[in-house]
């Protein structure tokens, strides 16, 4: 299992589901070569977060510095969503050339809100959050149990799924290239570098005293939800009032 996860989601399913299988599980964010691992395998499963029905950024960079050892892979594809995703799990087959590869089981799953400065979307409560990783949990399990015995789902493939994410898709593309260098730090910033350590794009950085941007930002909300003084925002300028503190944060108590 490779997985990105930008606040946690996708990492948690991610892990739920090769904790079942008894696979490895790595993020896509180690510093190694994967190659060697790769070539090994005949089944690999990525996980990630959807975005606007398509595919993040660093997950598809991913996948294309490793074409050629995923070349003739089965691929087992699993997609965290809010709401809905349209074909998330399929758009992640346009990185591809035609047969490069083969989509054995794909399925998305609706995991809570991350994005903590967006009005019209808020932050779900607790106990909601609770509810929601519980059915995704049950939902994993069923995952498991179709790949055990051989059953084949391909979630996002048919001709609806493909005409509602082409529809929703369509707006991805600028939306991404918009989101690039749009990234600000307000003056409640205490330097603690927090957003540079955890940025999986290395695009925040301190220099000369200063915290900047490389205008390489994937939207993945992390900053924004780990920052001690609430001083960042992506995207929207938009003052963060509530972060969200990811699915441990309501399953310690469980």
């Amino acid at each position: 299992m490779f997985y990105f996860s930008g606040t946690g989601n996708s990492r948690y399913i991610a892990e739920l589901f090769s904790e079942i299988m008894d696979i490895g599980c790595h993020s896509i964010e180690e510093t190694r070569d994967f190659a060697p691992l790769l070539e090994a395998e005949e089944t690999i499963a990525f996980c990630y977060p959807v975005h606007g029905s398509r595919v993040p950024r660093i997950m598809r960079d991913f996948a294309l510095r490793y074409l050629e050892p995923l070349r003739g892979k089965q691929l087992i594809i699993l997609c965290t969503q809010l709401v809905f995703s349209g074909d998330g799990a399929r758009a992640f087959t346009d990185v591809f050339p035609p047969g490069h590869i083969k989509v054995i089981y794909a399925e998305h799953v609706r995991m809570p809100n991350n994005i903590c400065n967006f009005i019209i979307m808020p932050l779900e409560k607790k106990e909601t959050v609770k509810k929601r990783v519980r059915k995704a949990e049950q939902k994993v399990h069923l995952i498991c149990d179709d790949i055990a015995k051989g059953r084949k789902r391909s979630r996002g493939f048919n001709p609806l799924s493909r005409a509602l994410g082409l529809i929703q898709g369509a707006f991805y593309p600028g939306f991404e290239r918009m989101g690039l260098n749009r990234v600000w730090i307000d003056d409640d910033c205490i330097k603690c570098l927090t957003c540079v350590s955890v940025c999986p794009m290395k695009n925040i950085v301190f220099e000369e005293g200063e915290l900047k941007t490389r205008d390489d930002c994937t939207i993945c909300c992390r900053c924004i939800n780990e920052c001690p003084q609430k001083a960042i925002q992506v995207f929207l300028h938009t003052k963060v009032k509530k972060q969200y503190e990811g699915v441990s944060s309501v399953l310690v108590d469980t």
